[in-house]
């Protein structure tokens, strides 16, 4: 059964009837397979609910929805409901998302994203009907923050908070805590003062994980004693695309005092570097943290950053180190620079031509065939390629000559020398390997 086109103006109870009616939803499946009957002992008021098979998290996004109806239609279906998605619908008054929230004592999640909410008024009586609520997502609500702090305050049991794509440019910090809120996911804002980001330390004063990336925040402002009073639990901080763009920013993380996981991708600050540089300069500035952009950090790879980034500043001067630089060098003292290495394969090799009686010095090409040096040796021996066998000889090797039978092989693969010795067979000699 399709839904109407026109759904303006529809109720939460119509959706749920429409979508979880015998039509649409024709099997009633038992415990452990995802979908609960509602049980009819005691509740009265609705003559669908003997026939609906509702989930205990209930997803009823983009359904036009834009008012409650009967709450006790709700309150016959939802008694069992524990996570209600509500996002991209057409809420737009308070009143009737608490008619809902208030209908289903068991809710401990709620997704309102993208419902148009900018200006609403949320009286405090209707933000107590939230009490219940352990997770709640307001992304892309454009709600005051007035409202925010009316729902914090109103929800004892709030652990966490969604404020993505809500364009806040500043917060107001409240006189009454939350002190049960442990994530913050505030991402795609306006935020640019750190001064507006202390301010969530006093609101959550219990506050595990901040995510607020695409912020363009500008610094890290305040000092370690501030931080750590702040921010006494943070363990999480995601500042993705953020404007950081001082290594100053970056040791300041240092003082949150529990901080063990931190993604920084897309800062100013390390555009210049490359990929490996940027990760091994974190880490030799983060000592304590144990998770990076979401990789763990082992202790060689602590160890390798850390020597890493003393060689980075050893022509730097003295006034322009950073403090970092002086703890590593009392820990491993003060390092040679690496000696350049080139590892790439040699491209060619100086060597000796013995053929019978004929001696002749030779450049080869090392990334060649056997074929193809044999072509090439056709006019040094005057042998064709089919009446010639070939011969390697390691100058330092105590072993024979090794013949080269196999005309598709390369010639790096032998690890030919300068000062080798290729040595030339007439197949018609039947000496073997003396001319």
């Amino acid at each position: 059964m399709e839904p109407p086109e026109d759904r303006e103006g529809r109720s939460f109870v119509e959706v749920i009837n429409e979508k979880y009616s015998p039509e649409n939803f024709p099997y009633r499946r038992g415990p452990g397979m995802g979908v609960v009957v509602v049980p009819t002992a005691g509740l009265q008021g609705s003559p669908m609910k003997d026939r609906l098979n509702l989930p205990s998290v209930l997803v009823l996004n983009g359904c036009g929805i834009s008012k409650a109806g009967d709450q006790a239609e709700i309150a016959a279906f939802c008694a069992h409901v524990m996570e209600l998605d509500l996002s991209h619908n057409n809420l737009q008054d308070w009143q009737e998302i608490s008619k809902i929230a208030s209908s289903i004592p068991n809710l401990e999640f709620l997704n309102l994203s993208s419902n148009p909410l900018a200006g609403t008024i949320l009286k405090p009586q209707c933000a107590e009907t939230f009490s219940r609520v352990r997770r709640l997502v307001l992304n892309n609500t454009q709600i005051s923050w007035d409202t925010v702090m009316l729902l914090t305050q109103n929800i004892p049991v709030l652990e966490e908070l969604f404020l993505c794509l809500n364009e806040y440019s500043s917060v107001s910090a409240s006189s009454v805590a939350c002190p049960t809120l442990r994530l913050l996911h505030i991402t795609d804002n306006s935020l640019h003062d750190w001064a507006e980001v202390g301010k969530f330390g006093s609101m959550f004063p219990s506050l595990d994980t901040l995510i607020m990336a695409n912020n363009n925040l500008a610094s890290i402002q305040d000092n370690e004693d501030i931080l750590a009073r702040l921010f006494p639990n943070l363990r999480r901080i995601n500042l993705n695309n953020s404007g950081l763009n001082r290594w100053e920013d970056i040791e300041k993380l240092n003082f949150f005092p529990k901080l063990e996981e931190v993604r920084l991708q897309g800062i100013p600050l390390l555009q210049p570097y490359t990929k490996a540089e940027r990760r091994n300069l974190m880490i030799a500035q983060l000592p304590s943290v144990s998770q990076l952009n979401g990789s763990v950090v082992t202790d060689s790879e602590r160890e390798d950053a850390e020597r890493f980034f003393i060689r980075h500043y050893l022509d730097c001067p003295e006034k322009e180190l950073p403090f970092r630089y002086h703890s590593l060098i009392t820990k491993y003292g003060k390092l040679e620079p690496l000696a350049e290495i080139d590892l790439r394969p040699r491209c060619r090799a100086q060597v000796e031509v013995h053929c019978e009686e004929k001696v002749e010095q030779l450049c080869i090409r090392l990334d060649q065939t056997v074929a193809e040096l044999k072509k090439q040796l056709t006019t040094v021996v005057q042998l064709s390629t089919n009446s010639m066998r070939l011969y390697y000889i390691d100058k330092d090797s105590a072993f024979g000559p090794e013949e080269l039978k196999y005309n598709n092989r390369a010639l790096h693969s032998y690890s030919i020398q300068d000062g080798d010795e290729i040595l030339v067979v007439p197949k018609t000699n039947k000496g073997g390997v003396s001319c």
